[in-house]
């Protein structure tokens, strides 16, 4: 999860990610925060996230992002 926490920090480091759960729905990331943030879990995963994750669900808090790394990767 170490590396999830770097890209997040590289995004905002301003962000508590350890209580934050509202990335997404609280509007804290603006469209282009959220598009640099799935590339980038792309990248340093090697994963392709498909459109039945792309919700707000999956990336409204930083366990929710393991989570669904963690999914892909046990279905690729």
């Amino acid at each position: 999860m170490e590396e999830l926490r770097e890209i997040l920090e590289d995004i905002d480091p301003t962000i508590d990610y350890d209580t934050e759960d509202q990335l997404i729905d609280g509007k804290v990331y603006d469209s282009l925060k959220i598009v640099t943030l799935i590339s980038e879990i792309s990248d340093v995963f090697d994963i392709d996230i498909s459109p039945k994750y792309l919700e707000p669900v999956n990336f409204n808090s930083m366990s929710a992002m393991w989570a669904m790394i963690q999914e892909i990767l046990e279905d690729e």
